[in-house]
């Protein structure tokens, strides 16, 4: 079938990789950073999205494209860009997310008439950095860039529709439009009277189209696909299936899994998202995962994260007792906003630093464990665990891990999942086009490289720190995963 090319804009940078169509071996790669500061901390920021076009074409320098004959475009989710009638930028794109959007959250929440009624409309409640609040604010403190608006678009729409040449037609794809908080991926519809609630009026919004289908050629014939937000290509560009679930590991967690149909969640902890195949995400995020690491090893004086895994490594499971709640902001899963963490089962034989190391890592992994039994109690079948981020390479981590998830779990060689992803969407297009592949059926690419790591022996050593785990959270928080 020939290359294909997947083009990543995350926050701070745009990848390139260069694929060989049928098998996905990476044959060439590309990288530049944003010619602008990201905003820091993922707060609601102005980035014009210029800045992402001019770092696409320095990561394709020097002939990085040539004889790519299809493109697929995976970009940071969230961000909104506002266009006008004529189609220029009203303002630019929002990004991010902080407290002043959490008040138009607030308003959104209780315009609908609450968290259930967003779930059953849209399978998500509003968040700070959702799409859906940002337009709420912009009405809110930008009346007159709102009246303006015409377009909405988010950040791989918009950059398919400028590869392409700014065309008529605007186009998006199931996954991106699941994240913006007024597509549901129950219905595959739009809820275009959530855009007038947060916006004030209606506004133009990009066609769905589906997960094989190319959103045009460019004048040259290079065949783009339709694109989809980072989490939906990083979960494609891994070969994820049925019976699979990510953790993520950065400062607070998620975790997300492969399901053949929409969750609804009144509780609001699970968000319904749509995946790049025709299939679901429904996604489970902590606000509490390595946060909890950095905290203890400053606590005990540690200069870095491999320190406090070797210390972990000097206790037992179940470090003598000790249990801690890593609720330190506060909590989304269960849903603690205003809580604080628990340091429980002191006693004088516990006090030692090797346990409080041990018993940090058991709570973020239990933490992360009780997101994963949300969606496991809603039916979704796990017997694999991805275990995504830096800390997933920690000794402590990886021996925790698979006693505490009750599943075996891989952690996969770093790569840039998202570009791959996008690689592999551009693959299937093109197959499509060309009449060799199945609009139903994915491109077969080769699985990355991973270490597999199974319970074995240790499950039931797992299930009693489990249990010592969730004996402190309802004691202390009784009833918290109640509905």
């Amino acid at each position: 079938m020939g290359i294909v090319a997947g083009l990543d804009s995350s926050p701070d940078f745009t990848r390139i990789v260069v694929c060989d169509a049928d098998s996905g071996a990476v044959l060439r790669q590309g990288y530049a950073p944003h010619p602008v500061d990201s905003p820091e901390g993922g707060r609601l920021s102005d980035i014009d999205p210029q800045a992402w076009l001019l770092s696409l074409g320095e990561a394709a320098g020097g002939g990085l494209l040539e004889g790519v004959q299809a493109i697929g475009v995976s970009a940071q989710q969230n961000a909104v860009v506002p266009l006008d009638a004529q189609g220029n930028t009203v303002r630019p794109a929002m990004v991010g997310g902080d407290k002043r959007a959490q008040v138009a959250a607030a308003d959104l929440i209780d315009a609908l008439g609450g968290r259930e009624a967003w779930a059953q409309a849209v399978g998500s409640v509003p968040q700070a950095a959702r799409p859906v609040t940002k337009l709420r604010w912009l009405a809110k403190s930008e009346p007159e860039s709102a009246l303006r608006t015409a377009v909405l678009l988010q950040a791989h729409d918009w950059l398919v529709w400028q590869l392409l040449g700014r065309p008529v037609r605007r186009t998006t794809d199931r996954g991106g439009a699941s994240s913006t908080g007024y597509w549901s991926a129950a219905t595959g519809a739009y809820r275009s009277d959530l855009v007038e609630l947060a916006l004030g009026h209606q506004a133009m919004l990009p066609e769905v189209i589906g997960p094989s289908d190319a959103a045009g050629t460019t004048p040259e014939g290079l065949l783009i696909s339709a694109g989809t937000g980072e989490t939906m290509a990083a979960a494609f560009g891994l070969g994820l299936g049925l019976g699979d679930a990510v953790v993520s590991l950065g400062a607070s967690g998620s975790v997300m899994a492969v399901h053949p149909e929409a969750l609804t969640d009144q509780t609001g902890m699970i968000t319904s998202l749509a995946d790049a195949t025709g299939m679901h995400l429904p996604v489970v995020t902590t606000l509490n995962a390595v946060r909890t690491l950095r905290g203890t090893a400053e606590l005990l004086g540690l200069p870095d994260l491999e320190s406090l895994s070797d210390l972990a490594m000097k206790s037992t499971p179940g470090s003598h007792g000790l249990v801690l709640l890593p609720y330190l902001e506060g909590e989304r899963t269960p849903n603690l906003p205003h809580t604080a963490g628990t340091l429980a089962g002191l006693r004088r034989e516990s006090m030692r630093p090797e346990h409080l190391a041990r018993a940090s890592f058991e709570g973020m992994l239990c933490g992360l464990a009780d997101a994963l039994d949300v969606l496991r109690g809603r039916g979704v079948d796990v017997r694999r665990v991805f275990l995504l981020g830096q800390a997933a390479e920690l000794s402590a981590v990886q021996a925790a891990a698979p006693m505490l998830f009750g599943a075996q779990v891989v952690v996969p060689q770093p790569a840039d999942y998202a570009a791959i992803g996008a690689a592999r969407q551009a693959a299937w297009a093109l197959g499509v086009s060309q009449g060799t592949l199945d609009p139903r059926t994915p491109p077969a690419w080769q699985g990355a490289a991973a270490q597999v790591l199974d319970p074995g022996d240790e499950l039931a050593v797992g299930q009693a720190v489990r249990q010592q785990y969730v004996s402190v959270r309802e004691q202390t928080h009784p009833g918290a995963f109640r509905s």
